[in-house]
């Protein structure tokens, strides 16, 4: 004589719940790590595009200030470890505006990160991130 609880017994259903769920939740790890590594790598192209409108801010020249943020800017990049080529572009417009009034140069910095490694359905393979910082000249510099 067999005991049970019930007209049916329970046994197995933790395997086949652990079956059934198992899936969603790599889904759902996978998801946090698709939105931390986004998350983390938004910051290094925002930290990037601050650092390269800054050094360009400090340079005495135009083509000056666009080698200066470009090295800053891949520079800030590979000590975040992120692996990406990124594409600079500085707006010196600012150098051609007399001394004595208020001047400005922006860099733009877009970073392509992969996704594709994560293998988690409706995830796209690559996210494009971009920031754009401005800085302000020194008003009083030659330039």
């Amino acid at each position: 004589m067999t005991a049970t609880a019930g007209p049916r017994s329970d046994r197995g259903s933790a395997a086949l719940e652990l079956v059934v769920l198992a899936p969603v939740i790599m889904f759902l790890v996978g998801l946090v790590i698709a939105a931390g590594r986004t998350s983390v790598a938004q910051g290094s192209v925002d930290a990037a595009a601050r650092d390269a409108a800054r050094q360009a801010s400090l340079a005495f020249s135009a083509p000056a200030a666009r080698q200066a943020a470009v090295s800053s800017a891949r520079a800030a990049l590979r000590a975040d470890g992120l692996r990406c080529r990124p594409e600079i572009t500085v707006d010196v417009a600012g150098f051609s505006v007399p001394v004595g009034q208020p001047a400005a140069v922006s860099a733009t910095v877009s970073c392509t990160v992969r996704l594709s490694d994560l293998l988690v359905p409706g995830v796209p393979g690559s996210r494009t991130l971009r920031a754009t910082f401005t800085s302000p000249l020194d008003p009083y510099r030659a330039r």
